[in-house]
């Protein structure tokens, strides 16, 4: 299959891309442990958004629909683009294709900083308790790995992957411990999160995740021609005229605190950041001013529909994400690793 290359050839597929996104998040209201059809979805929607009156529905259908499902859609969404455009962006920094979010040490720092907010520290801060002990978690994490891997000012790609494994393996054996010797009730509650999950989505916290989103989205593709030319090598870069050590820096704070963010919200969703650049450059190429928009695109239509199938496969109980997205991805890494010369 050949990238596409033209102009018109391009804005088709991203236009195609977002209405099948739009199409996509709607279709997946209907789905869950109580289904409901399209049309009726749909006057829910219009009629939360002031546009109708209500209908053949009753407040539950509308409660479940608008209140528990529409956040977690928009949240699986953003968490797909989010996590989709951090490993475009690492896969290029980097050199490697097989560089994804979680290399970065973040998931594991995220995962000690909610089980030590479970176990210890309570709600201290509400709703939003979770998701900041998660974050906090995750920057520390993302600090250590940096703070390994450089060299004299300088961030080298293989020690920065060693590093980010090392930090991993020693923050998961720390939650681990703490699981193993707590309370039983306790842990359950926070392995569910840490196997990923969309279940804290609410409407009151997806401000941040969107923001997130869109302030990532718009810094990566401020630096797209400069990943264009890291992707072919440091002396390309330079002889260019772009400061490498500058620019990676800001891709790997932008992208672990883009990816921090979203798994402080949805727990550890692995092997996204992987699969997704992988096949929008099939569809549109390397060049980053192109694959940046189409990653995005496809990262939040794979999440809508694996969120689908989460919550359909064993209804009603929910399959956490990360198992459907592992399974996913580990058959796509071993193709990638086959084909790889």
């Amino acid at each position: 299959m050949r990238p596409i290359r033209s102009v018109a050839g391009y804005r088709a597929l991203v236009l195609g891309l977002i209405t099948l996104l739009l199409l996509s998040c709607l279709m997946a209201l209907g789905f869950g442990a109580a289904q409901m059809p399209l049309s009726k979805v749909f006057g829910i929607v219009v009629q939360q958004l002031g546009l109708a009156e209500a209908a053949n529905w009753s407040q539950g259908q509308a409660q479940i629909v608008w209140l528990i499902r529409a956040p977690r859609v928009l949240l699986g969404a953003l968490v797909g683009a989010g996590l989709a455009l951090v490993g475009s962006a690492l896969q290029a920094v980097t050199r490697n294709p097989l560089a994804d979010p979680h290399l970065l040490g973040v998931s594991a720092g995220a995962a000690l900083g909610a089980v030590l907010v479970v176990l210890y520290l309570g709600e201290f801060a509400g709703v939003f308790s979770l998701p900041l002990a998660a974050f906090v978690g995750a920057m520390c994490s993302m600090a250590l790995v940096l703070g390994i891997a450089n060299r004299q000012g300088r961030l080298e790609s293989e020690r920065l992957l060693l590093a980010g494994v090392a930090v991993s393996f020693v923050f998961m054996a720390v939650a681990n411990l703490l699981l193993y010797t707590a309370d039983q009730h306790a842990a359950n509650s926070v392995m569910f999160w840490m196997l990923g999950g969309l279940g804290l989505a609410r409407w009151e916290l997806l401000w941040l995740p969107a923001l997130c989103v869109a302030g990532g989205f718009v810094l990566l593709l401020s630096l797209a021609r400069a990943l264009n030319a890291l992707m072919s090598g440091e002396q390309t870069a330079v002889s260019l005229g772009f400061n490498t050590r500058q620019v990676r820096w800001q891709v790997f704070l932008g992208t672990s605190l883009l990816t921090g963010v979203l798994v402080a919200l949805s727990g550890a969703i692995g092997f996204v950041g992987l699969m997704l650049p992988h096949m929008a450059r099939r569809l549109v190429g390397a060049e980053h001013r192109r694959l940046l928009p189409v990653s995005a695109l496809l990262g939040a239509l794979f999440m809508v529909w694996v969120d689908v199938a989460a919550r359909t496969l064993i209804a009603p109980q929910d399959l956490p994400i990360g198992i459907a997205t592992a399974a996913i991805g580990g058959v796509f890494f071993i193709v990638l690793l086959r084909r790889k010369p």
